[in-house]
């Protein structure tokens, strides 16, 4: 994950994950994963995630390698469906709604920024190793739904670290086959 215009598909570590990237409560199936792009294309209104049944939406954000991340961007309307609190949670893959309950890993109460330009510090020592991010907004500013145009992610990326398997056979019972011994013919020898 690199700083700044890195970020987007093909580009960065969570837009690549191959669709893995999942929204709940969206209206439009896929919508989720079109917030994540481009900072120089956060302008682009066309592209946006609207919740379906409340104000409340949960990302499910797999990264591809280790994430220290470092700030995070939320664009809205100027508006009441602009998020006005972000829950951040690391490293709990697959987090549904009923997950969402527990204590953050940090929270943020935020401002309305139509222009995506606001950035959201994160707790570095916090947040310096994570395979898996989820972003929860539990409200808005009063209206039924919530809407985001951009979410951008701040941080560095490392690829993952890859642990060798060795493979290994034990026997329960050792087979007398596989442990041939040489026949050994006992010998007196006298000592005098």
């Amino acid at each position: 994950m690199a700083q700044g215009p890195a970020h987007g598909p093909g580009r960065c570590c969570c837009c690549g994950a191959g669709g893995r990237l999942h929204c709940l409560n969206e209206r439009r199936d896929g919508s989720g994963a079109l917030v994540f792009r481009a900072w120089e294309e956060r302008g682009d209104r066309d592209k946006f995630v609207e919740s379906d049944e409340d104000a409340e939406l949960l990302f499910n954000v797999p990264f591809t390698g280790s994430v220290k991340l470092k700030g995070v961007i939320v664009m809205g309307e100027d508006d009441g469906s602009h998020p006005a609190e972000m829950r951040l949670f690391k490293n709990i893959p697959h987090m549904s709604f009923d997950d969402a309950g527990r204590e953050p890993d940090q929270m943020f109460s935020l401002n309305r920024d139509p222009t995506g330009e606001l950035e959201y510090p994160t707790k570095v020592a916090r947040f310096s190793s994570v395979s898996h991010l989820s972003i929860h907004f539990p409200k808005n500013f009063g209206a039924e739904t919530t809407k985001i145009f951009y979410i951008g992610l701040k941080g560095e990326w490392t690829e993952a670290a890859r642990q060798e398997v060795t493979i290994c056979s034990y026997e329960a019972a050792p087979n007398p086959a596989d442990h041939r011994l040489q026949q050994v013919t006992p010998q007196a020898h006298l000592i005098s």
